[in-house]
């Protein structure tokens, strides 16, 4: 297979997101974890951990860091390459936090993807908060659709990824994929 630029797979908070990319993987697909929510694990145990709900902008600026190791990596993959969020999410949550956003940040959020991007919205149903995770359902769902603007005004097409059996999920995901890229699947 040819080397692609990766896809991404973006949405609010508690959308399912992780686990549509572990089904892709066992679908020999290459995911990468969620960056934030590694930060946020790594930086809570650190006694001056730099963390988005204190330090947005230091946040944002480790979370390009290696998001852009990522992109890189995947970029180099000959298999399909999925990210759990990217530098595009960046930019969301920057603004979202009435942030300013570093030109280089807007610059690579521009470039190295797919222009397709699969959304996955938060449902009550299955919505959890945690330690990781502090926001309320109502505002995951805002979070969830400055998201969706963000992407929009950098120039990607936003496909919703249905809210359906993991397996209907996974399908629709590489069907929508395939097509995108000009292959069958």
């Amino acid at each position: 297979m040819e080397r692609y630029s990766p896809f991404i797979i973006t949405g609010g908070p508690g959308a399912g997101k992780t686990t549509l990319l572990d089904a892709l993987a066992a679908h020999h697909c290459v995911t990468f974890s969620e960056v934030p929510r590694m930060l946020i694990e790594e930086q809570s145990k650190q006694e001056d951990g730099i963390l988005p709900w204190n330090q947005l902008a230091a946040f944002a600026e480790l979370c390009f860091i290696e998001m852009m190791r990522q992109k890189h990596k995947a970029s180099s993959s000959e298999s399909l390459s999925f990210l759990d969020r990217a530098i595009p999410d960046i930019c969301a949550y920057l603004n979202f936090g009435n942030e300013q956003v570093p030109s280089e940040v807007l610059e690579q959020a521009k470039t190295g993807y797919q222009s397709i991007v699969f959304t996955c919205e938060p449902n009550i149903e299955t919505y959890v908060q945690d330690e990781v995770r502090p926001y309320p359902f109502e505002e995951a769902l805002q979070i969830h659709r400055q998201l969706i603007k963000q992407y929009q005004s950098l120039g990607y097409r936003c496909i919703t990824v249905p809210f359906s059996h993991l397996d209907q999920r996974v399908d629709f995901v590489l069907t929508e994929s395939y097509a995108h890229l000009g292959l069958m699947a």
